[in-house]
């Protein structure tokens, strides 16, 4: 009775990974790469370039991709005016990520550091959303020369105990978390693929286009679920290295985040940076979730705007403001910019 059990369990994994392996397949297919690559020790880094003017870069969540910044309209408005390189993260997307290596936001941070170098780029403006902040704030205190100007979008920033770490650990280890992520995790996040979101934009309704447009089958490859429990396990260590650093932070910082974030708690982690970090702008947004891209694009920009004309002063007449009362930014994004003499 047991081999027989044995055997019927096997079988029914078998025939589940061969489901998976040919939905993944398909899906890379139905989406495929839409930038270019660079081979960089192992990784096989997807980009995607639009547009002219300063350097910036944008940097996704954990079980995201580039697409999500393209679904949200992001890039093509960010390219009428600034050089735009979007990644896929190590895991994500179109980029590969090597067991070789345990992906903490520094090495993340060294990953993309690397491509900016091919690519020629330093003193960009880096812009972080949920688990891209972390790699932001690494690239800032890691590789400084880098970074011009930091927006941080919906960030965990100190560790905590978080539940989604739990769970995510059998799926980040080694040989079950394979079988699982080959077998079980698809069908699973499958089925919560509706709760998932609703989460990440409450209270707002999820957007449509997001809805209808978020290639859901490339996110639920083995290969970006493995990657996206390893984040999550990941997520409070690499925070606690870099909290202890984020005083040796020089550039400006612009933090902005929804005051009804269910995923991350406004004043534990944006609200307890801004008090960490005197010089920062905070950007609190009343009644705005965790996908502020998606539902609240136009002060997006607005913040990307403000860290930009801290960055990259007109003739030297701009300079960064201390931080602004909450809610001060508005449709001017210099409303929170002060003038100066200095030649």
């Amino acid at each position: 009775m047991t081999f027989g059990v044995a055997g019927l369990t096997a079988a029914v994994l078998g025939t589940a990974a061969l489901l998976v392996a040919r939905r993944a397949r398909r899906a890379e297919r139905d989406n495929p790469p839409a930038g270019r690559f660079l081979d960089i020790e192992g990784v096989h880094l997807h980009y995607l370039e639009r547009g002219k003017g300063p350097p910036l870069v944008l940097l996704h969540g954990n079980g995201a991709m580039l697409q999500d910044f393209e679904i949200s309209g992001t890039i093509e408005r960010l390219a009428q005016r600034y050089r735009v390189i979007a990644v896929d993260r190590p895991g994500f997307g179109h980029t590969n990520r090597p067991r070789s290596r345990i992906w903490t936001s520094a090495a993340q941070a060294d990953l993309v550091h690397k491509a900016l170098v091919r690519l020629g780029i330093d003193h960009a403006i880096i812009v972080g959303h949920s688990w891209g902040t972390l790699v932001a704030l690494s690239l800032a205190v890691y590789h400084p020369a880098d970074v011009h100007s930091l927006v941080l979008l919906a960030g965990y920033y100190f560790p905590a105990l978080r539940a989604d770490a739990l769970a995510s650990s059998p799926f980040a280890a080694p040989v079950i978390g394979d079988v699982l992520n080959h077998t079980v995790a698809p069908f699973l996040g499958r089925a919560l693929r509706s709760r998932v979101f609703r989460k990440l934009f409450a209270p707002a309704p999820v957007s449509s286009r997001f809805d209808a447009e978020f290639p859901t089958e490339l996110a639920l490859r083995p290969s970006q679920l493995q990657a996206s429990a390893a984040d999550t396990v990941l997520m409070a260590p690499s925070a606690a290295a870099l909290a202890k650093r984020y005083g040796e932070l020089k550039m400006p910082v612009v933090i902005m985040a929804g005051k009804d974030d269910r995923i991350v708690d406004f004043a534990q982690q944006p609200g307890r940076l801004n008090d960490v970090l005197p010089g920062a702008v905070l950007l609190p947004l009343d009644g705005a979730g965790h996908m502020l891209h998606h539902t609240a694009p136009d002060r997006v920009l607005e913040g990307i705007d403000l860290a930009a004309a801290a960055a990259h002063p007109a003739e030297g007449e701009i300079v960064y403001s201390t931080r602004p009362q909450p809610n001060s930014v508005g449709a001017n994004p210099e409303a929170a910019m002060s003038r100066s003499d200095m030649p």
